[in-house]
């Protein structure tokens, strides 16, 4: 819509048929055939040099992203979507231990990449980031972190795992946001959009809550969920008994 310009007939018909149901269909099919590839050669080929399960480095769960990554950009021009099916390589072998060394290293550097974007966003906050920040984008902010993303969050998890307070936690926190940086300079690279700054700076806004948000009450609060779940059974045993 941003450009080819507001009127369905312009846009609603390539985007139906090419970039939900074309790109899609092809997206998870490329990242189904890399994790099947990859899931042979971790635990199934013949030589025993390309046994990969049997190296076991971390590493090469991030050649698979970046594979599914590259290989779906150049054929559907659509990355993410490979990235989330390669996972399939688990299909291959479920209960090899290697899956724990692959899932441990992933747990790492994500935590660094975080730490590292969480430094430059910090450092993008000194440079003035949020000069740009007007009442109604803070009060924008407000809605999403306090009312919009934990009411679509709960919807979500309606009827899965855990229990009702454990389900509300989750909805509460959400994410940080830090994607929307990504999405927003991927739209601004695309199309001219007026009051850029402006829009920059309510995300921004948006993450520096989730983060204040996350490391003021996601320790409290776990810490009532883990005392709620120790003493529960006991209580419902003692119920039970009587």
């Amino acid at each position: 819509m941003a450009t080819v310009g507001s009127n369905p007939a312009r846009w609603v018909g390539r985007w139906l048929s090419v970039d939900v149901l074309y790109k899609l269909a092809m997206g998870i099919m490329v990242g189904l055939v890399i994790g099947r590839l990859l899931g042979w050669l971790f635990f199934r080929p013949r030589l025993r040099t390309f046994h990969l399960a049997s190296h076991a480095e971390g590493f090469i769960a991030l050649a698979a992203t970046f594979l599914a990554y590259g290989v779906g950009r150049w054929s559907v021009d659509m990355a993410f979507l490979p990235c989330s099916s390669v996972h399939s390589i688990r299909d291959s072998e479920r209960s090899h231990e290697y899956h724990q060394v692959l899932h441990d290293f992933v747990e790492q550097i994500e935590r660094l990449l975080t730490v590292v974007l969480l430094v430059l966003f910090g450092g993008a906050l000194v440079g003035g980031l949020l000069t740009s920040l007007t009442w109604p984008a803070a009060a924008l902010g407000l809605a999403v972190v306090l009312l919009v993303r934990p009411a679509a969050a709960g919807l979500s998890l309606w009827g899965g795992p855990g229990t009702p307070g454990e389900r509300s936690a989750i909805a509460m926190f959400g994410i940080r946001g830090i994607g929307s940086f990504y999405y927003l300079s991927y739209a601004m690279a695309t199309a001219s959009f007026p009051h850029h700054e402006e829009i920059w700076a309510a995300a921004a806004f948006v993450v520096l809550l989730s983060v204040v948000a996350h490391g003021i009450a996601v320790t409290p609060i776990m810490d009532r969920l883990d005392h709620r779940r120790k003493t529960t059974p006991l209580a419902q045993s003692g119920t039970a008994t009587r």
